[in-house]
């Protein structure tokens, strides 16, 4: 079993707290030592209580799910013998209230576009085939609740 960690640090400063206008603007720290200045996201608490430039948690999780299924899918293509020149994705979340009329993030739709070595690339049915291994696999994915999609983009490198 693995521990990981991250220690969260908040103070109030000259703020009254009592009042409930308080900065939500705190730091994220994590056992290899990035720091991450992370805050409420200003659709949920507005400026200036929030930090609109750091990192929200709902943004943070969006992207430790697209995080995740980059991994696997490196692996699983690399294990394949793909060579994969490069990787991003603009993935996004969306809050909406769940049958409770509580808000959740609903859904992630991950957007991979994925450049290869045209002479070491998957065919569009084998890339599919590795970001469904890939999702089957990542740890966050099979931990939530929240539907994630996938919408791959398959480019070839020039000159390869």
């Amino acid at each position: 079993m693995a521990e990981h960690f991250a220690t969260i640090t908040w103070q109030r400063g000259s703020d009254d707290f009592l009042d409930k206008r308080y900065h939500r603007a705190h730091t994220w720290q994590f056992d290899g030592g990035a720091s991450v200045a992370a805050s409420s996201s200003p659709h949920v608490v507005p400026l200036p209580y929030s930090d609109a430039a750091a990192v929200d948690p709902e943004e943070a999780y969006i992207a430790a799910l697209s995080s995740c299924h980059m991994l696997w899918f490196m692996d699983y293509a690399s294990r394949a013998g793909y060579r994969l020149d490069s990787y991003s994705d603009a993935a996004v979340g969306t809050m909406a209230k769940n049958a409770a009329g509580q808000l959740v993030v609903t859904h992630v739709q991950l957007k991979p576009i994925t450049r290869f070595d045209p002479a070491h690339a998957p065919s569009a049915e084998q890339l599919d085939d590795l970001h469904h291994k890939a999702h089957a696999s990542c740890f966050l994915a099979n931990s939530v609740k929240t539907q994630i999609d996938c919408a791959p983009v398959l480019q070839l490198s020039e000159g390869g």
